[in-house]
């Protein structure tokens, strides 16, 4: 074949960005404290713990755009719609009689309390899977709702009578489409997918 007919290979196609993840047995909760304290103020790897189980999670670049995404349509709704909606990234939230702790990609408290014990909603983003069951953490903290996007989907689950319900909208935030939510969540600009959720 000639140098002028000649044809290069096509590129492999780019590996799908995955969430790094190590979990740990045995841990006690003096051994999980300990392990927060070393890591300080840093935001990675966020850490999970449930009775024993530690599992140090380190996102993804795509991970943490569809949270950052997620997050900023809903605080662009917020204030259009001037309500309490304050953010906590991702507050550390831990109970140790309960033996669970968490830190969400996103959580939100839906009053001007200026001293929450808790968020009313933890968003999860759960682009890898695999790891530990963030809704039994999450039911033992005592979180209202937890909303987990997965595969292109938002499933919003709210704590009834100490356990999980899955329902198809948000009980504290009715107003809000999820369908549309997770539509937006992937799309590349941030700034048209807030403007676009609210009709701008």
């Amino acid at each position: 074949m000639s140098p002028a007919t000649a044809r290069l290979p096509e590129p492999a196609p780019a590996p799908r960005d995955e969430d790094q993840r190590v979990t740990f047995h045995g841990v006690t909760w003096w051994q999980y404290e300990f392990m927060l304290a070393v890591r300080g103020e840093s935001a990675v790897p966020r850490m999970s713990y449930l009775k024993g189980e530690l599992e140090l999670m380190s996102p993804s670049r795509s991970h943490e755009r569809i949270k950052t995404t997620i997050a900023r349509i809903l605080e662009h709704w917020s204030m259009r719609h001037d309500r309490p909606f304050n953010g906590f990234g991702s507050w550390t939230l831990k109970d140790q009689p309960a033996e669970r702790g968490a830190e969400p990609d996103e959580c939100y408290v839906l009053s001007d309390d200026g001293e929450p014990e808790r968020p009313d909603i933890a968003i999860e983003v759960n682009w890898s899977s695999g790891g530990i069951d963030k809704l039994e953490i999450y039911r033992g903290l005592g979180v209202r709702e937890v909303w987990m996007w997965e595969h292109d989907q938002i499933s919003v689950y709210a704590l009834k009578a100490d356990a999980y319900v899955r329902l198809e909208r948000s009980e504290l935030l009715p107003e809000i489409d999820v369908v549309r939510l997770a539509e937006l969540a992937t799309e590349p600009n941030q700034r048209i997918a807030a403007r676009a959720f609210v009709g701008e």
